[in-house]
Order: C-alpha cells, then structure tokens, then sequence
C-alpha cells in the first residue's frame, strides 16, 4: 500500500477533480502490475495496472488507494475490469466518499466473489485527497490559507509593502504548494497592492490552477495581472461597465451577494465546490483571511514565518474581533513544522468552533 500511495502522488498536480489513485497488483509474491491515474479523463489507476499484469492479474490481488469506481464516468467502471481480469483479492486503503461510488465498488467486488478488504493507511490515503473527500462530504474545497510573515507575525508593512518578506527557498515552495491546489483565491486589496499574477512559476506544472478574486464592487484594474483566460472575479453587485471591461479581459464574473452588501463566502465556497474544486489555496491579506477564518471556511495554515521584526504598527495576519477573554482564543493543532531555507514552514489544522 505504501508504495500504491507513492505511485498515487506522481499524480498530484494533474488528476484534478479527481482523486490521487495508486494500484500495485501481486501475484505469488511479486509485483505483476503498477498504475497510478495521471490524469482527469484517462484511464484510472486500475486499468493502468491491469495493462501492465495482463494475463498475470487472474488470481492476483489488487491493492488500491481508494475504492474501485462502479459508475461510468468518463472511463468505465474499474470495478468490472477488476472482475473481468479474474483478481481474486482486493485491498482499499480507503472508501470512495463520491455518492456515486460509496461502497458500491465493493459491492461489485463481492457479487463476484473476489475478497475484499479495506482501512490499510487509510489516514495517509485520506491525506493524499483532503481536497477531494473535503468536496464530497462537505460540497465545498479544502481551503489552505498561505501567509508569510515575520517572527512578530506581521504579513505587511502598514503601506501594504510586503514583497519580500520571506526567501527565495520560501517563495518557491509556496509556488508548489500553488502547483497542487485546483485554484488559488485572493482579494481587491492585494491584486491594487501587489499586482499578483496568482500563477505556478517556480515549479514545473502540466497546469494552472483558476485564478479567484473576491472583488465586491468590481474595482479590479483592467490591466491587472490576474486578468484573462481562467480568472474568476467574485462580486456582490452586477456593476455593468466594469463587468463588461473585466469580461473584455477574459475575465467570468460571479455575482454573490450577502446582506451586507459584500461577497458571500461560503456560497462562494460551494460554487467553488459544484465546479470541481478541491484544494483552494488563499493568498490573501489580513482583512480577507479573517472574513475567510471568521466564518470557519479556513481548514489549514500555511504559515512561512521569516527571521525578521517589523513591529507593532505593521499589519498582522489576520483582522479579527477583539477578544475580552481566553476562552475565544482560536485553537489549532500543529501538523507539520520544518525549516525551509532561511525561514520556518508551520502546517496548521484549524481547530472546529
């Protein structure tokens, strides 16, 4: 299984919507066949590996990441293949949480007396498709919210400068994370100050993540960078000279309006989810990332944290409400911490109100 979960990940920038799937097929004690889904569209992880066992699949067992599919999709059910290849054997690190799966993969399985077993490294197989069980059972993207910021947690000087907080090393390991996620989000504030291009540079990638900008009062320059083929702008009223100058750049407008006259961001969320996304990374400033932790839409933390100071008046991470007591403080629970060049990486979990 672990080495199902190693040939999975090669697929970690290219199965999008679809889940990072390993399969290692054995027979007698070897390794017969090996697959891994590289791309939405093309053949499954299955499929892969019954190609390359052949005739030495009958009898054999099959170890999968996630749940054979049951459906036709846009490739047929890897179920049935399963079946029509004679394995004897199947072992799922996980169930599929696609409603059109959901078990029913194993069902197939068994109706045809081929064994079935799962749970082996569930939790790293979960891991490997946060994004995609997130969208599944939730109907929305797992959100990983990057920051850079000194070691008194500020993200930006108080004239919104901020380029460059952290280092080289630093910057292209966000670009990888970049690389992975199905869209990268920010805000007004940051595309007037920063002019981002929200683009994958400083790693090879088959592709880029749609770009999503939450942009009430539709004030996106039409020279800005984000703009073109692949840019969302969130709205929350439709403005029609600006929308029709931003649609001239290729932009898709996408009006979410709420009461108080801004974007609705979980409905934002949920659209997000209905098309497919499931990891969206946020790169955003302080007053998005706390609309965005305020209303429990933040899961993760992506923190880069630079050996430097820039004091009390610079801005900080987040715009939050002022506490009066401790018991409002916002838990999280530390995953991962390393040192990437000169500064420090915190992986984050945030904590269920």
């Amino acid at each position: 299984m672990a080495r199902a979960l190693e040939l999975a990940r090669r697929g970690l920038y290219t199965t999008t919507p679809n889940p990072r799937v390993g399969c290692v097929i054995v027979r007698d004690g070897a390794v017969v066949g090996e697959g891994w889904h590289e791309r939405s569209g093309e053949p499954h992880a299955e499929v892969h590996a019954l190609r390359a066992a052949g005739e030495r699949a009958r009898g054999a067992t099959v170890i999968v990441t996630l749940e054979p599919c049951a459906h036709q999709g846009r490739t047929p059910p890897c179920g049935e293949a399963l079946v029509a290849a004679g394995v004897s054997r199947v072992i799922a690190a996980m169930e599929d949480p696609n409603p059109l799966v959901a078990g029913k993969g194993f069902t197939l399985l068994r109706a045809a007396n081929v064994a079935v077993e799962s749970g082996l490294m569930a939790q790293e197989a979960g891991e490997l498709n946060i994004g995609y069980v997130s969208r599944m059972t939730r109907g929305r993207p797992w959100v990983r919210l990057k920051i850079a910021a000194s070691l008194d947690g500020k993200t930006a000087l108080l004239n919104g400068q901020s380029q460059w907080i952290t280092g080289a090393d630093a910057r292209r390991d966000g670009h990888a994370w970049r690389a992975q996620a199905c869209a990268i989000l920010t805000g007004i504030g940051t595309v007037k100050e920063d002019n981002p291009r929200l683009t994958v540079r400083d790693v090879e990638t088959p592709r880029q993540p749609l770009r999503v900008v939450v942009d009430s009062r539709l004030e996106t320059p039409v020279d800005a960078h984000v703009l073109g083929a692949g840019c969302v702008i969130a709205a929350a009223a439709s403005h029609v000279k600006p929308m029709q100058a931003l649609q001239a750049r290729g932009a898709e407008i996408m009006v979410l309006p709420n009461a108080a006259g801004k974007v609705e961001l979980r409905d934002l969320m949920l659209e997000l989810g209905r098309r497919g996304v499931n990891e969206l990374h946020v790169e955003a400033g302080y007053k998005l990332n706390g609309s965005l932790l305020n209303e429990g839409l933040v899961d993760e933390l992506l923190i880069y944290m630079a050996p430097t100071l820039l004091g009390d008046a610079a801005r900080g991470m987040f715009h939050l409400p002022e506490l009066e007591v401790l018991s409002g403080q916002r838990r999280l629970h530390i995953v991962d911490v390393r040192q990437i060049g000169t500064d420090i990486r915190i992986l984050a979990r945030v904590t269920p109100v």
